[in-house]
């Protein structure tokens, strides 16, 4: 990569001595390196109008399809220079502060500077991309390039001619701005409201079909009595019912070792005791099992007499336990049929209890939302109007400044028409006039442009009256005014000059070097009065160094400028009448400054 040091550049007018004040995003450097017929070429761009030409097939194009690469468009294996291993095309530019490309740059783990270097490399088995040497995913850097670069192709204006396209012209105006995020905010808000209603209808419809079922179900599950620790307590009685004999049976006979008829246990323990104490006086050893007979004892005279007061709560009650089955029988029926646990249960009968309480009180809740909705109906239509009316405004002031711009490119009689109009549909959300009004996120005006290029003629769409030279004319004219509004980007246009004469020609290149006090301009062109207007002159060339043929572009001092485009105007022999000529042409831009 190459070591690139980009200085900070301010906007400033060369066609006027005052300061414009303004940080100007620039292409410093471009470098590209076994790119299609380049095997290897730097350029260097300044501020200002920047004008590259050559003959046809002598690579400007191959140019822009590298900057089209760095901007992140797709780009095929076959740009590979034949022999080498990858082709890499990088743009140092120069952003200034930007607070939108910090912020989508560190959230994308790149460091932002204010120089910024974008890098696209291409191999065979694929391609990456880096900013400020950092890999990047390929749409991070159409996004980076899409905020400092706006290349326009020979049919890139075309884009005009699509009314879909107009609406984002008129919002690109910073008066429109506030107005478009303020309804944007509450149309926001309205289509919360319309889910929720639509949202409870639909809820409404479904509980209808379900409310019988669901009443069947609250009133058998109602009936069941059903609580949570029931079966545990049931399955412990059951246990102690279906058990009675048997407790009892072992609890007398517990008892009757205790009391025996001949001899009783508790009677042979008194008599190992007294044993055991005649023989611990004799013997001490004898203490110990002395000792353990006496908890012996004392522990099965406690067993013995819980046995006795256990018969005594020995439940007979065959009753009781039948009652018991047939109940767990119903809780087994119920756990089959909904094919959910007791807790389960419990909680399903709770959920569709609320769900019918809900369904009974539809009307009162739709009521509460449409009251909702129509108090916003009226925030909403407060913020259309505001946008509409600053839309009409500016509608208004662009197309007067369009039709000045037009009659200065050479449409004298231009006219230029931006209606907005309200989009009216059945089933708006709002009424403006006593109709209804259709919205959209992006507001409720229908925007489209229309134009007249002859005396007399009434505005037609665009698209039905307009030449392809004249479109690239509106385009200009656009750009130019936005450019007042706002900070552009570095603009790059591909012979958008194709199909006008040469007259045209020289007014176009005067709007284009007068645009570029406010933004920096890379054009290539074929016309000689566009050429003419450059601040910096560029000549892209074919040239063959042994075997190969290459491309490459050299900046021109004032007499090669002089010279280049002298030969733009007469071919290849340059006559000294063609010089004089070419000498005037760059001297009227100069004028023009």
């Amino acid at each position: 990569m190459l070591p690139v040091g980009i200085v900070f550049c301010e906007s400033k007018s060369r066609e006027n001595s005052e300061s414009l004040k303004l940080q100007e995003i620039m292409i410093k450097l471009l470098y590209i390196k076994d790119f299609a017929l380049i095997d290897e070429l730097q350029v260097e761009f300044e501020d200002g109008l920047n004008i590259l030409t050559g003959q046809t097939g002598a690579g400007k194009s191959i140019i822009i399809g590298a900057l089209n690469m760095i901007l992140g468009e797709r780009a095929d294996t076959d740009v590979i220079r034949q022999g080498a291993a990858k082709a890499i095309a990088e743009a140092s530019v120069f952003a200034g502060e930007n607070q939108r490309l910090a912020v989508l740059l560190e959230e994308n783990a790149v460091d932002y500077s204010e120089e910024l270097i974008l890098r696209r490399e291409i191999r065979q088995n694929g391609s990456r991309a880096f900013i400020n040497d950092t890999p990047v995913n390929i749409s991070v850097l159409r996004e980076v390039g899409d905020q400092l670069v706006d290349l326009h192709g020979q049919h890139d204006h075309q884009l005009l001619l699509k009314d879909e396209n107009h609406r984002g012209v008129i919002d690109q105006f910073d008066s429109v701005q506030p107005l478009l995020e303020e309804y944007r905010k509450e149309y926001r808000a309205m289509s919360a409201l319309q889910k929720e209603l639509r949202d409870l209808k639909r809820k409404e419809r479904e509980l209808r079909e379900k409310s019988e079922l669901y009443r069947f179900q609250v009133k058998e599950l109602e009936e069941a009595e059903l609580r949570p620790e029931e079966e545990e307590e049931m399955e412990s009685e059951m246990n102690l019912l279906d058990n009675a004999e048997d407790l009892d049976r072992k609890a007398s006979a517990i008892s009757e070792i205790g009391s025996g008829e001949d001899v009783s246990l508790m009677e042979l323990l008194n008599q190992v005791k007294l044993n055991l104490e005649d023989m611990a006086r004799i013997e001490p050893e004898f203490d110990t099992y002395l000792e353990e007979v006496n908890t012996a004892r004392i522990s099965i005279q406690e067993a013995i007499h819980f046995a006795e007061r256990y018969r005594s709560r020995i439940e007979f009650n065959p009753e009781r336990l039948e009652k018991l089955r047939k109940r767990q029988s119903e809780l087994n029926r119920l756990r089959k049929k909904y094919t959910r646990t007791i807790p389960e249960l419990i909680r399903y009968y709770n959920e569709i209890k609320a769900e019918l309480n809900v369904a009974e009180n539809f009307d009162l809740e739709i009521e509460r939302i449409e009251t909702k909705i129509s108090k916003q109906a009226e925030i909403l239509k407060k913020a259309a109007i505001a946008l509409h009316k600053q839309r009409d405004a500016v509608g208004k002031q662009l197309s007067k400044e369009i039709a000045e711009a037009l009659g200065n490119l050479g449409i004298g009689h231009g006219r230029f028409v931006a209606q907005i109009e309200w989009m009216h549909n059945d089933s708006g959300w709002i009424e403006i006039d006593g109709r209804s009004v259709e919205c959209s996120e992006d507001g409720c005006d229908e925007i489209r442009f229309f134009i007249s290029t002859n005396k007399g003629e009434e505005p037609k769409p665009l698209a039905k009256i307009a030449s392809g030279g004249e479109i690239s004319r509106v385009m200009l004219s656009l750009k130019s005014i936005l450019a007042k509004e706002h900070h552009l980007p570095v603009m790059i246009f591909d012979e958008i000059d194709t199909g006008i004469s040469g007259n045209i020609s020289e007014k176009v290149g005067r709007e284009m070097r007068k645009l570029s006090s406010y933004c920096q301009i890379v054009a290539i062109t074929h016309q000689p009065q566009i050429a003419s207007q450059a601040h910096k002159h560029y000549k892209v060339e074919k040239v063959e160094e042994g075997e190969r043929t290459i491309t490459r572009i050299v900046p021109l001092s004032q007499e090669e400028h002089i010279r280049e485009v002298a030969g733009l105007m007469s071919g290849e022999e340059i006559t000294d009448s063609a010089l004089t000529s070419a000498k005037e042409l760059i001297s009227r831009s100069g004028m023009s400054n």
